[in-house]
C-alpha cells in the first residue's frame, strides 16, 4: 500500500458554541490541514496520484474556507464549526474528488499548536 500526505493551511474565524449555550468570541486561526491518501498500486507512470493533482483537489476544498467566518459557511450553518467538523467537511469534499483507485485515509486539522482533530472514513 502506498501512502501520500500533503499539508496546506488557511486562515478562518470561528467562535464555538459552548456546553452552557454561550459562545466564544469570534477569533481567527491559521488552520493547518494534513491530508493522507493511499493506493494499493501505482498508475502507468508509477504514481499513486500526482502531488499537483492532490494539491488541486485539497485546494478546491479549502479555498472556500479562506478568510471565512465559518459560522457563515453553508457546511457549518447547522453544526458547531469545531476542528472536528472542519476536518470532516474537508474529508467529505476531498473524498468525492479523488480518482477511483485512491482512497482518502484521513484529514487532520490543527487549529493551534498541539490542538488537532482528525476525521477518518467510518469503518
Amino acid at each position: 500500500m502506498y501512502e501520500l500526505r500533503i499539508e496546506r493551511s488557511f486562515l478562518a474565524s470561528h467562535g464555538l458554541r459552548l456546553y452552557d449555550g454561550s459562545c466564544e468570541p469570534l477569533h481567527a486561526h491559521d488552520w493547518r490541514v494534513e491530508v493522507e491518501v493511499q493506493a494499493p498500486e501505482l498508475d502507468s507512470i508509477d504514481l499513486a496520484i500526482d502531488f499537483h493533482e492532490l494539491e488541486r483537489i485539497v485546494g478546491a476544498a479549502i479555498d472556500p474556507l479562506r478568510g471565512a467566518n465559518l459560522h457563515e459557511h453553508p457546511a457549518f450553518l447547522d453544526v458547531n464549526p469545531s476542528a472536528e467538523r472542519v476536518a470532516q467537511h474537508i474529508f467529505e469534499v476531498v473524498a468525492g474528488q479523488l480518482p477511483r483507485r485512491v482512497t482518502l485515509s484521513s484529514v487532520t486539522v490543527t487549529e493551534a499548536p498541539g490542538c488537532r482533530a482528525s476525521y477518518r472514513m467510518p469503518r
